[in-house]
């Protein structure tokens, strides 16, 4: 019962400190420079002089659609840090903490509270401007991604484990030192996929373990180009596995050959769980 009311507490501080419209008023302006940039491609002409086929129009379309998901994940992954990395570090430095726990509230319940609220930001800030992004591309040039909701999904998922480590690190560390420590792992896990690809185009198993033991311990990086396999079309999906063969994961930052593997779905939701349990054991033996 805490949980809820310390999470409805976050929310209500992302308001009154107009968090949530300072970054509604950037994405509007994101989204509408991004529309703009859809709307140039549509009418573009191609060698020949004349506007683009339709093939060449939903083929351009569907690979800026991604790279632009990148960039949104990007900001996902670097605003989930932001916003858990002063959580609890920022309350032991400031005092409030010392204030709210010798209250009937368990730390458990502090921490999981504030990690309910910001997952319920993050969940609906990737929900909303994911489906408006996606509805102006469909309206503008006709192009809808075979799975939407599954790509918004991950990449949500994606910001939910950065915001989980992050607070796990801000029960430790001061914020800036969690923040930098979350973002330096994102960085490393995002290397390492693009690594594993090299290994995966020269067969090398050596940088092949090394890298999945790296997406097992950091998951980031997996759940991106799960994302991209569900904005992917299926001719692009085809066309890599002609070109890499069937037996090849990853063939590109921004190309997917393979569905995520329903294993590693579910190891990233045990990632999860394990690190709030790892967080709420930190934070019991701190002292504050």
């Amino acid at each position: 019962m805490h949980a809820l009311t310390i999470a409805s507490l976050t929310l209500l501080e992302a308001v009154r400190r107009r968090l949530a419209i300072t970054v509604g008023i950037l994405t509007l302006i994101i989204v509408a420079l991004t529309s703009w940039g859809f709307y140039k491609l549509a009418t573009l002409a191609g060698p020949s002089g004349h506007p683009l086929s339709r093939v060449e129009l939903l083929g351009a379309t569907s690979f800026f659609v991604i790279f632009i998901a990148y960039g949104f994940s990007v900001i996902l992954a670097v605003g989930a840090s932001l916003l858990a990395a002063p959580s609890i570090a920022g309350d032991i430095e400031s005092g409030i903490a010392h204030a709210i726990l010798p209250r009937p509230i368990r730390r458990s319940e502090l921490l999981m509270g504030k990690w309910l609220g910001m997952s319920v930001l993050l969940v609906g800030f990737s929900a909303i401007v994911g489906a408006v992004e996606l509805t102006i591309v469909a309206w503008i040039t006709g192009y809808i991604p075979p799975h939407p909701a599954a790509a918004i999904a991950f990449l949500a998922a994606e910001a939910i484990v950065m915001l989980s480590l992050t607070l796990m690190c801000s029960t430790r560390f001061s914020a800036i030192t969690a923040g930098a420590i979350a973002l330096v792992l994102f960085g490393l896990a995002w290397i390492s996929g693009f690594v594993g690809m090299i290994g995966t185009q020269f067969h090398n198993r050596s940088i092949l373990n090394v890298t999945t033991a790296i997406s097992l311990v950091l998951p980031t990086d997996g759940m991106w180009r799960s994302a991209v396999y569900n904005l992917e079309p299926a001719a692009v999906v085809a066309a890599a596995r002609a070109n890499v063969g069937d037996s090849v994961r990853n063939v590109g930052p921004f190309t997917e050959a393979e569905p995520p593997p329903p294993a590693f779905i579910i190891w990233t939701g045990c990632w999860t769980v394990a690190i709030l349990v790892l967080a709420v054991w930190s934070f019991n033996r701190r002292d504050l």
